[in-house]
């Protein structure tokens, strides 16, 4: 039996999972900024792109998928694919490729981006595809554009899209170049991890455009000036991707926390300081910092793009704390 092919038990059983997930990522606030993306979630099937997927287990991973022999290994795996929770998609070696993003968090950042009728959108990182059914479902087909530079992750999104019924352009290429072939958009969406916001993107955006990105362990929301410049603030949520392959992919090596005190080293906020500002502040002077100013929530820092240079900063762009972004240089730090 195909996952597409439901027998009619698991398919009532999908469509009451479904309905069960739209109501619990509802009531986490997810569809606030736009409450219109709630209608997409409670049409796209998302068992459909993730026709197999990994759970951890006792002794390792666990492969459910739609194709099982055993009845209730299917049942598992319909159940799972509407938990609001990420789900491995794609392991090599133990290391993780692709995956599902939690649906709370895909929600929250399509709301984020307001989009309005008629706008293009550029995705970077196909994953299963189910992001960009979403975004085709809210936007029409013609208007999404979804990249990855793995062919096998493009060839199975593809597949996926197809039996759901959506058809946007599905692009095999370095996410960090873009799409120059189908700009310009008015929206950009990443789904992975980056150590800086590529300029091509920003190049490939009309003026106005909203660029929605993970950065260190946050989601950045820029807003494009011109073909060179585009600011804007973190949003308050953590947000964990794999990241970027091929160009900008950020550095991933464990940070050595001796000597800081404990309530900052088990302090998201602070690892988050952290990894934003990697290469230019050792742990001992973030400390520092994140203590005198609070111990400041990620809505407090953003990030300026400019025509050569590119930066965080912490509450204004050109205020005393400012740390360059791979590739640019020139940090500010004002000592108490």
């Amino acid at each position: 039996m195909s996952a597409h092919a439901l027998d009619h038990g698991l398919e009532d059983l999908a469509a009451t999972a479904r309905a069960a997930m739209v109501r619990a990522v509802a009531a986490s606030g997810a569809f606030a900024a736009d409450p219109r993306w709630q209608q997409a979630f409670a049409t796209v099937p998302r068992h459909l792109f993730v026709p197999y997927y990994y759970v951890s287990g006792v002794g390792g991973c666990e492969r459910r998928w739609g194709e099982s022999p055993d009845p209730r290994t299917r049942e598992r795996w319909v159940r799972g694919a509407y938990e609001d929770t990420p789900l491995a998609t794609r392991l090599r070696d133990g290391e993780l490729l692709s995956s599902s993003s939690q649906p709370s968090l895909m929600a929250l950042m399509l709301a984020e981006l307001r989009v309005e009728d008629g706008d293009r959108v550029l995705e970077i990182g196909a994953g299963t595809g189910y992001n960009a059914a979403l975004l085709s479902y809210r936007l029409g087909d013609d208007h999404v554009t979804t990249v990855d530079l793995d062919p096998e992750i493009t060839e199975s999104a593809r597949r996926h899209l197809d039996a759901a019924g959506y058809h946007p352009a599905v692009v095999t290429g370095d996410g960090a170049r873009g799409v120059p072939e189908r700009a310009p958009f008015d929206r950009i969406v990443a789904t992975c991890r980056l150590a800086s916001v590529p300029r091509a993107w920003i190049a490939q955006c009309r003026p106005g455009a909203i660029v929605l990105t993970p950065l260190a362990t946050g989601l950045v929301a820029l807003t494009v000036r011109d073909r060179e410049h585009a600011e804007g603030h973190f949003l308050h949520t953590p947000a964990y991707f794999v990241p970027l392959r091929g160009q900008g992919r950020p550095a991933s090596e464990p940070v050595a926390l001796g000597g800081v005190p404990r309530r900052a080293r088990e302090s998201d906020l602070f690892r988050f300081l952290l990894d934003l500002t990697r290469g230019t502040l050792d742990p001992q002077e973030a400390y520092a910092l994140w203590e005198r100013e609070g111990m400041p929530d990620r809505r407090r820092y953003g990030v300026t793009v400019g025509a050569e240079h590119a930066w965080a900063w912490l509450d204004e762009p050109e205020g005393p704390y400012a740390w360059p972004l791979p590739g640019s240089t020139g940090a500010r730090l004002v000592e108490p």
